[in-house]
């Protein structure tokens, strides 16, 4: 099963993720995007928290997200 679809707060620490799908209502989505985390993008997983809240990278900047916020985001492991 390469390349399957799973939620963020599954992702391991270290690991490189695609995002590939956003399964959230307009103002979560609005939200990400004025963080500048969009659909495509690569991400660096650099901790786990409680309750499934990630602290993930992009760019040399780090960015928190909540245990709800990183359920509906849908990754792949990046190669």
């Amino acid at each position: 099963m390469e390349n399957a679809m799973f939620p963020l707060s599954m992702a391991r620490p270290g690991e490189k993720v695609r995002i590939a799908t956003v399964r959230a209502g307009a103002s979560m989505q609005e939200r990400l995007l004025s963080m500048g985390i969009n659909v495509d993008d690569v991400v660096k997983v650099e901790q786990l928290q409680g309750r499934g809240a990630v602290v993930i990278s992009k760019d040399e900047q780090k960015y928190g997200l909540g245990g709800g916020m990183a359920q509906k985001i849908f990754v792949v492991k990046e190669q």
